[in-house]
């Protein structure tokens, strides 16, 4: 009868470590799944912004044509930044591609009759919104991250998360501090 009674007790904890740690993963998915779906917020605006800039290059280059090598160099980093292969890439080709979208757009200033068009004009407050929505996105992206990250790092859900090899995400946020500042443009 005592036995019985040790077997019993010995199944009860067995059973709730099992439900414990079933709780544990699936907390760890839920959340890999929020950044997942944060990240694919912030590959939609991505896309929505990639095919806006062939519109906004065309009109700039009808008024800029010796700024030729700013406009390639924006195409250049957007199919840069569609290629990436990883979440990880893309971040990076993505904070060079703004840096450059923000030089163009001070070059822009050189060009009164270019600010005064109302094709540009328009392409301007669609980026300007898209950059907004990018900025929405990034931020539910990284709440997301930290989320995930907190549970992947704690004990004891960080053995879960070993165990199950759940890897840390990483933040979307501006590396190089160059790309954070204005850029400094001069027309000659």
């Amino acid at each position: 009868m005592r036995t019985m009674s040790v077997l019993i007790i010995l199944i009860l904890v067995v059973a709730a470590i099992v439900v414990w740690a079933v709780g544990l993963y699936n907390q760890l998915v839920k959340k890999k799944n929020h950044v997942e779906d944060g990240w694919s917020g912030i590959d939609v605006q991505l896309k929505r912004r990639y095919d806006l800039i062939p519109n906004l290059v065309k009109v700039v280059k009808q008024y800029a044509k010796h700024e030729a090598e700013t406009l390639e160099n924006v195409i250049q980093l957007r199919n840069q930044a569609k290629q990436a292969d990883t979440p990880q890439q893309q971040i990076k080709q993505e904070q060079k591609l703004s840096h450059a979208l923000s030089g163009l757009m001070v070059q822009v200033e050189a060009y009164p009759d270019l600010k005064a068009n109302t094709n540009f004009l328009d392409l301007q407050q669609q980026l300007q919104q898209i950059e907004t929505d990018i900025q929405y996105a990034r931020r539910y992206y990284n709440g997301a991250v930290r989320e995930y990250n907190t549970l992947v790092q704690s004990f004891p859900s960080n053995i879960i998360a070993q165990k199950y090899d759940f890897k840390e995400a990483e933040y979307f946020e501006i590396e190089d501090p160059a790309h954070a500042e204005n850029p400094d443009v001069a027309f000659d």
